[in-house]
């Protein structure tokens, strides 16, 4: 029986297939949920899983057991969803160095009113250039530097895309909290009637 992610760890570096199975029933739905913010549909991401699994049996001895094991995890997930989108010609990056010429965004408070789930839906609305940079900057932590490197754009290109992915959040924060505030004020209304 398997006790431990070591002992798991172990059994897949032997392609025994009940660590495989444990393994990725451990880590299978927070992956999944990894997956499903890089590309835009639940059928791609279940793709994206299956294939970074398959990376991660093949992978395994790489592990040295320092550091994170989920965050070596979540690396190959995202590497996996990065390299589908550049083999699949689907990121299409806006092409200006030049932060400056962008809106930059305001500073601004979410307060609890907003859910992580109804925040995740706003990102995954972003155009995929747009949340494929947000996701690897402001989710996973990767540098300028690092996502440029990934997905053969610029570093300007990177900031640019990551500042119009933020306005873009902001106003679509802005208008939820304008329909919460008309549902408040229906509320108010229905209330005062009795």
């Amino acid at each position: 029986m398997l006790n431990s992610v070591e002992d798991i760890i172990r059994g897949c570096r032997q392609k025994d297939p009940g660590a495989q199975r444990s393994l990725y029933e451990m880590f299978s739905s927070r992956m999944y949920g990894v997956c499903l913010r890089y590309c835009g549909s639940r059928d791609d991401a279940q793709d994206i899983l299956h294939e970074g699994f398959l990376k991660i049996f093949e992978k395994i001895r790489q592990f040295e057991f320092r550091g994170s094991f989920e965050g070596w995890i979540r690396r190959i997930m995202v590497n996996t969803a990065l390299e589908r989108y550049r083999n699949q010609n689907k990121f299409v990056s806006i092409r200006d160095d030049s932060i400056e010429d962008y809106e930059k965004p305001e500073d601004f408070d979410i307060s609890e009113d907003i859910t992580a789930k109804e925040l995740m839906e706003m990102i995954e609305d972003l155009s995929p250039q747009y949340r494929m940079v947000f996701n690897m900057y402001a989710i996973e932590g990767y540098s300028h530097k690092e996502i440029a490197e990934l997905l053969g754009i610029t570093e300007g290109t990177s900031k640019s895309n990551l500042s119009r992915a933020r306005v873009i959040l902001q106003e679509k924060i802005k208008e939820f909290y304008k329909q919460i505030d008309k549902i408040g004020i229906k509320y108010e209304k229905v209330g005062s009637n009795r």
